[in-house]
């Protein structure tokens, strides 16, 4: 891993964190609510999260997006923009059905077609910035 790597997740985390307020925390958060099950104690109130535990999760899913873009050769835009959305799409897909699954979390299964393609958007916009970060410096062909 070099610099460009960390320097891309570290930009990467920075966006995926503001998309995701903004997706999640604005958004999309009426969406939820209405259609989630709600546990007493499951989610912690505004005042109780931990926002840099939060941007650190961020960082830890950009340095491996920021890793595999590097060792597949994704250094643009595009690039970035159609790996976040391929990686996005099937990993949140397969922890959403899991969660469909095993627990009463989704009031319908709508909600895991949603929330896949939210966080398709999310990891396509947050790749698509890791890609442009990893091709910054190299000659146009």
């Amino acid at each position: 891993m070099n610099m460009k790597v960390l320097v891309a997740a570290l930009v990467g985390a920075v966006v995926a964190f503001l998309l995701g307020w903004l997706l999640w925390g604005m958004l999309l958060m009426g969406y939820y609510e209405a259609n989630m099950i709600h546990y007493e104690g499951l989610m912690k109130s505004e005042e109780e999260f931990n926002l840099g535990l939060m941007f650190v999760g961020q960082l830890v899913l950009c340095l491996s997006l920021a890793f595999l873009f590097q060792r597949m050769g994704t250094t643009d835009l595009m690039g970035g923009a159609m790996m976040g959305a391929v990686i996005g799409a099937l990993f949140y897909l397969s922890v959403d059905l899991s969660f469909l699954a095993m627990m009463n979390y989704f009031s319908t299964p709508m909600v895991v077609v949603v929330d896949v393609l939210v966080n398709t958007v999310w990891l396509a916009g947050t790749g698509a910035v890791i890609g442009l970060m990893l091709g910054r410096g190299k000659a146009a062909a």
